[in-house]
């Protein structure tokens, strides 16, 4: 299991999402590998990283992606962005590891948001009034858009409040230790594939699988 140590951000609540990845290069906040290709008939690695911090009220998180297409055509919150180019975190809290509750944040490249909560088989996607407290910018078109052919680097970024985890009423994430994995994918793109930070050891493509979440301690 992989463990990562989250930087606090001083001085902030809320972070407009554009202004993410100067601020994370400003308190020198390291890119971490999305890299694990878990399935063998799924070989294709784009070049995919991220880097995450927190302010205490809020976890900032910056992706940077080099490919060979993209593709947004989910427009509208809590669609099908994971057949779109789709970066997702999940995130279960200390106290529901027992319980197999996570959520799930996926964006697509054009800023088209999912989440969800719960456990298998019970994992309500988040209301459209909690999703929009999630802001996003992307260095891209807003979704939509049909797939585009041709190498493509794009970045994205999410200032996710405490307030976006509808399941819980969260304090802060100061001190708090959680577990965490964070995904590549793109089920429709010309060539699908499914990436992970931390490796996955199921026999078909499953994201949901928190037993093999790494661990995230927030500073």
């Amino acid at each position: 299991m992989k463990e990562l140590h989250v930087h606090e951000i001083t001085g902030h609540s809320l972070v407009p999402a554009k202004d993410i990845p100067a601020l994370l290069d400003e308190n020198h906040i390291e890119f971490q590998a999305i890299d694990c290709v878990n399935w063998k008939d799924y070989p294709y690695r784009p070049e995919v990283k991220f880097r995450i911090a927190h302010t205490g009220d809020a976890i900032l998180l910056n992706y940077r992606v080099k490919e060979e297409s993209v593709r947004a055509v989910a427009a509208e919150d809590n669609g099908r962005v994971w057949e779109d180019s789709c970066c997702e975190f999940f995130f279960q809290l200390p106290e529901d590891q027992e319980e197999n509750i996570y959520y799930n944040f996926e964006c697509n490249c054009g800023g088209t948001l999912l989440i969800g909560g719960g456990r298998p088989g019970d994992r309500p996607h988040a209301p459209v009034e909690i999703t929009q407290k999630v802001d996003r910018w992307t260095s891209l078109d807003k979704a939509p858009f049909e797939e585009r052919m041709g190498e493509c680097s794009w970045q994205l970024a999410l200032c996710i409040p405490k307030e976006a985890f509808f399941r819980h009423q969260l304090k802060g994430f100061k001190g708090m230790t959680a577990h965490a994995n964070f995904y590549k994918c793109g089920d429709l793109q010309h060539t699908p594939h499914f990436l992970s930070w931390n490796k996955i050891d199921l026999p078909k493509p499953c994201f949901h699988c928190p037993e093999f979440f790494g661990k995230i301690l927030f500073e």
